[in-house]
């Protein structure tokens, strides 16, 4: 499932061909959503804003057309009347004088009114997203030290969307691995240096990736092992998708365990139990 960056990053490009133009035809796939084609046809979208996963596209009234991947959606940005070569269903489509904004795939569609935003039952539960420019290292460590979070294993946490809005599975195996975390540790069993550190790898690891397309690595080992030889998707993580092979820190080969119902990595070596 795509995460928060890759939802900002689609949404960028998005909003380079549809922000302050005319919508001159909408298409919605569900029934349910086919009156709203009529309405908003001829609206201008302001802005392509994203929350964690979740995607809005915003009109000038206000109007959210409201979008969520799920595992299989997937946004193509195109030329009018140009379509993708793919075997996938199309779900909704903005098209402008010049382009068109298709997504295949999703299914979880809405419209959504400006009065309705903030108690639509999809985003009034979302807790902060690491890559608001407001949000900061006081603001995450106040999240993880609040009752309701700091009693929970960090590898299901990090994948709450409650807790922090955008996070997913290769960032949550990152985020430990440079916070130097046991994934089976909690908030409450980590002292005031770890709660830092793990506070600024969300924000660090998370905003890399957006700027990076996806790389965590810090962009000097990146680098190295790229003209190493190594292949992008080896380079690109420290852990993640590297069980059994070495650590690029300690040389540990890197394990995987199932937590939280998804496939955790990390390095024993590194990523002591005790060490928090």
């Amino acid at each position: 499932m795509p995460e928060g960056p890759e939802i900002r990053r689609a949404a960028d490009r998005l909003a380079g061909v549809l922000a302050g133009r005319r919508i001159e035809r909408l298409f919605f796939a569900s029934p349910a959503l086919k009156p709203w084609e009529s309405r908003l046809q001829g609206g201008q979208l302001q802005a392509v804003d994203t929350i964690g996963k979740h995607m809005l596209c915003r009109f000038r009234d206000g109007t959210r057309i409201y979008s969520h991947n799920q595992l299989y959606g997937r946004w193509w940005v195109k030329p009018l009347g140009q379509t993708p070569d793919t075997g996938r269903q199309l779900r909704l489509a903005l098209h402008t004088n010049r382009h068109s904004a298709l997504l295949y795939s999703a299914s979880d569609i809405d419209v959504i009114a400006a009065s309705e935003l903030l108690s639509h039952p999809r985003l009034r539960s979302l807790g902060p997203d690491p890559l608001d420019a407001d949000v900061d290292v006081a603001t995450v460590v106040a999240r993880l030290d609040s009752p309701g979070f700091r009693g929970r294993q960090l590898a299901s946490l990090l994948l709450d969307q409650r807790f922090m809005a955008g996070l997913g599975n290769y960032l949550r195996s990152e985020i430990l691995f440079v916070a130097g975390i046991y994934p089976k540790a909690r908030p409450q069993d980590c002292d005031a240096a770890a709660l830092m550190r793990l506070a600024r790898a969300i924000l660090t690891l998370t905003r890399r990736s957006y700027r990076t397309g996806g790389v965590t690595h810090s962009p000097s080992v990146y680098r190295r092992l790229r003209n190493a030889g190594t292949d992008r998707s080896q380079a690109r993580f420290a852990v993640f998708s590297r069980e059994g092979l070495p650590c690029y820190v300690c040389g540990t080969p890197v394990r995987r365990e199932n937590m939280g119902g998804r496939r955790v990595y990390y390095c024993s070596n590194c990523q002591l139990p005790g060490g928090v």
